[in-house]
């Protein structure tokens, strides 16, 4: 079974920068993507950005473009999130997640995110 696990999350002030890191064994051959999804305390989990196969392909919230960054290494066995200029409103566990067909079914366990002056 796919396994996902992130790491680098932690407390930094706004305007800091932060890169999470997705460490993928594994993977699904059927895997078409990877992605992070965001939950807030209080809030329903949210999509960040997503890459497709090629790399070529990202996607991102309005809420991060221009500050995040999603990118890959090593085929799929590696996937970051570059977050730079972070706000107040970026606080919250981070999650990796691998799209098998259409469907983002598998899932890391989360890392924290803290934005605090």
């Amino acid at each position: 079974q796919m396994q996902l696990v992130e790491s680098g999350g932690g407390l930094v002030q706004p305007g800091d920068s932060l890169e999470l890191s997705c460490t993928v064994s594994r993977r699904s051959p059927r895997t078409t993507g990877m992605g992070w999804f965001r939950q807030a305390p209080g809030k329903e989990r949210e999509f960040v950005a997503s890459i497709d196969n090629s790399g070529l392909r990202r996607n991102y919230a309005d809420s991060v473009k221009g500050r995040f960054t999603i990118s890959k290494y090593n085929g799929d066995n590696m996937v970051y999130l570059t977050m730079n200029n972070l706000k107040i409103d970026d606080t919250a566990v981070y999650y990796c997640a691998a799209k098998i067909g259409n469907i983002w079914g598998s899932w890391g366990q989360g890392t924290q995110v803290t934005v605090s002056s």
